[in-house]
């Protein structure tokens, strides 16, 4: 059986962290707990210390990217399974993420949420992720933002640095791809903290999509690069 390490990058989640903690303790099987605290103004670190194995704290906000970064890099699983602080007791439904990878069906199994009942944002980041991801590697993403994701260490070892902030989700899937590593999606009844159409989620989704852009920028810059080597 493959050692499963699970990382929780979390950043201002003392509301959710706890449910989300005790729902991967009492149903995924996996031999440690590793949640990366990102900077948090309130209790997310002390909250997560009864739960987590580990809680690696960072001094400042560096982004979701850096926290996962650290994370994965201090663990000693031979399978990741990052999940986000937020998802409360659906994160027990993880061993659907976690079976096709532990199988060696794929490298790296990508979580698919179920549709949201209520429409939030107009879908512009999830449409450019979508289109790059296609028109970079000729893969077509249904969940392309989705960081909910179990992955064999080996595909991050080659990758190495991941993409920081917003980027991470696509960077990961397009270097993976580069890679000839072999992604499957798959449907899990996860449920996370929407943003709300107001004005923090606009300035949210904002900044997501400049952050995607830029690195979808990086990635077919470093495509042409190769190419011309």
């Amino acid at each position: 059986m493959k050692r499963v390490s699970v990382i929780v990058p979390a950043y201002n989640e003392a509301e959710w962290i706890v449910p989300t903690l005790a729902a991967i303790r009492q149903r995924l099987v996996c031999d440690e707990v590793i949640v990366v605290d990102d900077g948090s103004a309130d209790q997310t670190a002390l909250l997560a210390e009864e739960w987590a194995d580990r809680v690696i704290r960072h001094p400042v906000n560096l982004g979701k990217g850096a926290a996962l970064q650290t994370g994965w890099r201090q663990s000693s699983g031979e399978v990741l399974l990052f999940l986000d602080g937020d998802l409360k007791e659906s994160a027990g439904e993880a061993n659907l993420l976690l079976a096709p990878v532990i199988n060696d069906e794929c490298d790296m199994a990508i979580a698919v949420l179920p549709a949201l009942r209520r429409k939030v944002g107009l879908g512009l980041a999830k449409g450019l992720a979508r289109g790059g991801i296609r028109a970079l590697t000729g893969f077509s993403s249904e969940a392309p933002l989705s960081g909910q994701r179990a992955v064999k260490r080996q595909v991050l070892e080659r990758i190495g640095q991941l993409e920081g902030g917003f980027g991470i989700e696509v960077g990961l899937t397009i270097e993976a791809l580069r890679c000839g590593y072999r992604l499957t999606e798959v449907p899990v009844p996860f449920t996370h903290r929407q943003t709300e159409n107001d004005w923090t989620g606009y300035r949210h989704r904002g900044k997501e999509f400049v952050e995607i852009g830029k690195a979808l920028g990086r990635k077919w810059w470093e495509g042409v690069r190769w190419t011309r080597t």
